[in-house]
């Protein structure tokens, strides 16, 4: 299993969301067991979902607590003004002698009817905060999943980025490596010119006797033709030997091409062969040309 396109798969993000299965869960923590590296990936991005969510908590204004309080005695004390007081009238008394009268209770009726009030409203009010927090959650867990949704992308763009940087290293590698065989003293050039069949192609090849390399260097080649493609071969006392099969690009002329090596040679010349190349040339198909 490739474990760097496993994690960057996105299931890791998925399983800290908690949208998987059961199954799926079990295999995560089955491969995070068996892998240290995803292991180690799979804390990071559940660090990463909790440091966002305690970023974006949202705390309930300090005020609404003393708001609902507030108002549960409020209704409290007006239900109880509302009910029917049923007070006694005390027996008058000699005129020297103080007036005492005695408070009468308040009924049992109107003392469950203030209280079922009060409860209907703080019930209310509970129902009112639940569902403003059921909304704070709501709004935090899509911020949190759409955190994970860019986290996963963000690594996507990453593995992207890496490749295409990984690629134009090879390419500026390859493009110095050509530079310096163009620019070296110990490596010289043959011109391969045109035949009667193409007089117009054109193309050299940079040879090193001492290291015994080759390099092709195409100016202008006629396209092949289908299930055909061209040959390079060097003739050493009037024999071929074969030096390789150019690829599209080297026909092209989009690149100069490392051949295979060559101890000893007096010309060079290309033929059109069939893919893959020949054993012997194909001398109908003579296209370019040179000597040493």
């Amino acid at each position: 299993m490739d474990i760097q396109e496993y994690i960057e798969s996105g299931i890791l993000e998925q399983y800290a969301l908690g949208e998987l299965s059961e199954a799926e869960r079990a295999a995560v923590e089955a491969q995070a067991a068996a892998h240290p590296e995803i292991a180690q990936e799979l804390d990071q991005v559940q660090q990463a979902l909790g440091f966002y969510a305690q970023a974006h908590a949202e705390t309930p204004p300090a005020a609404m607590r003393e708001r609902v309080l507030s108002g549960w005695q409020a209704a409290i004390r007006t239900e109880a003004q509302k009910a029917p007081q049923n007070n006694s009238t005390a027996a008058p008394a000699a005129p020297a002698e103080p007036v005492v009268r005695q408070m009468t209770p308040l009924e049992p009726e109107t003392v469950t009817t203030a209280s079922g009030s009060a409860f209907r409203w703080m019930l209310a009010a509970s129902v009112a905060l639940l569902l403003a927090s059921g909304f704070a959650n709501f709004v935090l867990y899509t911020r949190w999943r759409d955190a994970a949704a860019d986290l996963a992308i963000a690594r996507t763009e990453q593995s992207r980025t890496a490749s295409v940087m990984q690629a134009s290293e090879r390419m500026l590698a390859v493009r110095q490596q050509e530079l310096e065989v163009l620019r070296s003293d110990e490596f010289r050039t043959v011109a391969l010119a045109g035949t009667a069949a193409a007089p117009s192609a054109s193309a050299r090849v940079l040879y090193n006797p001492k290291t015994k390399a080759v390099y092709l260097d195409v100016r202008k080649l006629p396209v092949p033709p289908s299930g055909k493609q061209y040959q390079l071969w060097a003739l050493d006392n009037g024999k071929p030997v074969d030096a390789g099969v150019l690829a599209a690009a080297t026909t092209a002329g989009d690149s100069l091409q490392q051949m295979k090596d060559i101890a000893s040679a007096q010309a060079f010349a290309m033929t059109v062969e069939p893919v893959g190349g020949s054993v012997n040339p194909t001398l109908s198909t003579l296209t370019v040309i040179g000597n040493i």
